[in-house]
């Protein structure tokens, strides 16, 4: 008799198909003719006759076979066509239900009964066993259900949870079968505790057991609802693909740092503070005029937000350096604690977490970007795996679809541009345009940096002068110019790299963001580094009899607001004008979401944080505030203002890029220039906690000392700090290490 020819799925045949043994039984092996029964469920004819055929084994040879000639499938083969979801097609529920109950009674005869190639030809079981039963009606499709309920009972709880999982039924489906089977059970104990005296303990342990099972997938599920901004990334990422929500992911990862920050610099430094404020500075009043919210300075001077507030003496001492001896109770409690001391050793120690943090977050994110056999098959994961049945509601089907519809455009595009590689002439005539590009570009760099340099030095000389005819709040307000320049060049040089990398035409859009975030890396760290400078030598000797360190941290303060000012001046009028101006002019053209300037512009912000926690150890308070602004007032201008790119690409490899630009050129910069603030530059001699010291790092010497002669035991204390602390060579060598992690 003829049969139908067989689908063959092309997939080779793994190394493990010839070592295992599959049973007759096994779902597998039932679907390899799937493509036949679903033809003799809709012909009803010629079935009776249709048997598991042995098959011919494949010329390994390289000859060729018979048309028609049915292949014999590889066990990958087999698993995948068991799992297609096509496998219900035409099944009704009442028949899944039926063939699976029947699946069960046959599965206690498993272990029974010989394997398929032990078996003789007539032997062999039919496929019409498996048969797709018609609908069944409601009675009997009850009944079927029950039967199935009572057999999964008999199970062991592995192979129920197996049976359950395999059934092609819906998660509601699958659970009110579960709920039957443990009501049944429930039923069943509770009828033979019953006779017992146990029956209310057993019933209550029941019960509590649920209930704290319960409440603590409760408690997972409402942990994982609460993580930040979950909606809205992938929103983001189904719009306008992974390249945008590389931007957002890396400004939560921000958060997080600055969050870091704060939990150690709060509790150990700014409370202990303001739970013990000094006398002197309790009559030092200015009124608020609104304008102390752009400089930092007024009221705000004289509070735990600057380094000049913090006392230089043992808190809590019964007879403390600013207390007199006639006020010093004889019974009080001596709790100290060492202000300078305290200072000192959290600022360290936050640094070095933030370090050692973010080491490992940039080993985590190269372990996943750059692996080894990433890239293999990623086209067909995309297509075969990435939808989540879980997903149930409509919103959220859209947003996935949207997702997937994203990923599969980046992938597309990726792929497209290792297609048609340029000509030689033409990749000629590409250097030859980058390297005019990038002689412009080094050109503006060198030019903001001569301006902020020169601006910055004739600030410096007029700010010593001081005549009667400028009141007090202009002199405030003139503080604003520097860090007005800065914004203003921050603002408009990235725009005129825009226009250069219009002209390199790069086939890739990947490199068109390395490139652009190279040249504002350089301009954002040329200009920090002329601004170190003129705080850490200019200010410093001029400011000799002042606290220089307030006055630092109070430009660093005007710098992070006035970036933040203009970051939301440049997201309304480069975007929204923008957007305005294509619908007035009725072109469908939106502007894209600039990701190397963006990502820039928070790394710059972050730099200015980490310089700024020694001299304001409140400004990681400023920039977790200004991240969450800057989030939503992204998100609302993106959507509103923004089109998904042109060119489609994926960034695979944007987070471990981002983490590591904040590492190296942010993170390392402002730890030299604060390890010279330590170790080299002298305190101010009227404020701060370190007011009677040469140096800061003077602090932690001269607590060694004092702990050296209250107890000579602990010389070895000593020996450490002197040959592990002291030691440059230990320091060079642990940041090796770390730099090399």
């Amino acid at each position: 008799m003829s049969r139908t020819p067989s689908f063959v799925l092309p997939i080779p045949e793994g190394r493990e198909s010839s070592s295992q043994d599959l049973s007759p039984y096994d779902e597998s092996i039932v679907h390899d003719s799937f493509h036949q029964l679903i033809q003799e469920q809709s012909q009803r004819a010629e079935a009776e006759s249709l048997e598991l055929q042995e098959w011919p084994p494949r010329d390994k040879g390289g000859g060729s076979q018979l048309h028609g000639a049915p292949q014999e499938y590889s066990s990958a083969t087999l698993r995948i066509l068991a799992n297609m979801p096509s496998r219900t097609i035409g099944r009704s529920r009442g028949a899944i239900i039926s063939q699976y109950y029947n699946q069960t009674v046959k599965l206690r005869r498993k272990n029974s009964r010989p394997l398929l190639r032990d078996m003789s030809r007539s032997a062999r079981p039919s496929i019409r066993q498996y048969d797709l039963e018609f609908d069944l009606t409601p009675r009997e499709e009850e009944e079927k259900r029950s039967l199935l309920v009572e057999e999964l009972q008999g199970l062991t709880i592995t192979q129920r949870n197996h049976m359950l999982q395999n059934m092609p039924l819906s998660l509601t489906e699958k659970r009110c079968l579960r709920q039957d089977i443990y009501i049944r059970r429930g039923r069943q104990r509770c009828y033979q505790i019953s006779q017992t005296q146990l029956y209310c303990c057993s019933h209550l342990k029941y019960h509590c057991i649920i209930a704290f099972r319960s409440l603590w997938y409760g408690l997972l599920s409402g942990l994982y609802a609460l993580k930040p901004w979950r909606y809205s990334l992938k929103q983001i990422s189904g719009q306008f693909g992974s390249s945008v929500l590389s931007y957002f992911l890396f400004l939560k990862t921000l958060v997080s740092f600055n969050i870091l920050l704060l939990l150690l610099l709060l509790p150990f430094i700014v409370a202990v503070q303001v739970a013990f404020p000094p006398t002197s500075e309790s009559s030092n009043f200015q009124s608020f005029t609104g304008l102390e919210l752009f400089t930092g300075g007024g009221p705000f001077t004289h509070t735990v937000m600057y380094y000049g507030y913090y006392s230089n003496f043992t808190l809590n001492q019964p007879c403390s350096s600013h207390q007199s001896s006639d006020h010093c109770p004889a019974n009080a409690v001596h709790l100290p604690y060492n202000m300078p001391l305290a200072y000192l050793f959290t600022i360290g120690f936050s640094f070095f977490i933030t370090c050692i943090t973010l080491v490992y977050s940039m080993s985590r994110s190269f372990g996943k970007s750059y692996r080894v056999g990433s890239t293999l098959g990623v086209h067909a994961i995309t297509v075969f795996c990435s939808w989540d049945y879980n997903v149930t509601q409509k919103w959220a089907s859209r947003l996935q679809h949207d997702n997937i519809r994203t990923q599969l455009k980046e992938l597309l595009a990726e792929w497209q541009l290792k297609q048609y590689p340029r000509s030689v002439c033409g990749r000629l005539r590409q250097m030859t345009v980058l390297f005019l590009v990038w002689l412009l570009s080094l050109a503006s760099v060198l030019g903001c940096a001569i301006a902020v340099y020169s601006f910055s030095e004739f600030m410096h000389e007029n700010h010593e002068i001081r005549t009667e005819t400028i009141s007090e709040k202009l002199q405030e307000a003139r503080l604003l110019v520097l860090p007005l320049i800065v914004c203003i060049i921050n603002l408009v040089v990235p725009y005129f790299y825009n226009v250069l990398a219009i002209c390199e035409q790069h086939d890739s859009p990947v490199l068109e963001v390395y490139v652009a975030i190279c040249r504002n890396l350089i301009l954002k760290m040329v200009i920090l580094g002329l601004l170190c400078y003129h705080w850490m030598g200019r200010k410093v000797k001029s400011l000799e009899d002042q606290c220089w360190e307030t006055f630092v941290g109070q430009e660093l303060y005007r710098f992070m607001v006035m970036d933040f000012i203009f970051t939301l001046v440049d997201t309304l009028f480069g975007e929204l004008v923008w957007r305005l101006i294509s619908e007035k002019l009725k072109r469908d053209r939106k502007p894209e979401f600039d990701v190397a300037r963006n990502v820039l512009e928070l790394i710059y912000g972050q730099t200015l944080t980490w310089l700024g926690v020694l001299f304001s150890p409140l400004l990681p308070v400023i920039q977790v505030l200004k991240l969450l602004f800057l989030f939503y007032i992204k998100k609302i201008s993106l959507m509103a203002n923004c089109q998904a790119p042109r060119k489609p690409w994926r960034a695979s490899h944007m987070t471990t890029i981002f983490i590591t630009l904040l590492c190296f050129p942010s993170f390392l910069g402002a730890a030299i220039f604060l390890s010279y603030a330590i170790w080299q530059v002298r305190p101010s001699r009227n404020c701060g906690p370190f007011r009677t010291l040469d140096t800061i790092y003077e602090a932690g010497k001269v607590w060694i000392r004092r702990l050296e002669e209250a107890s000579p035991s602990v010389t070895w204390f000593t020996w450490i700090h002197q040959n592990l602390v002291e030691n440059t060579f230990f320091i060079f060598l642990m940041s090796i290490v770390l730099l090399s992690g």
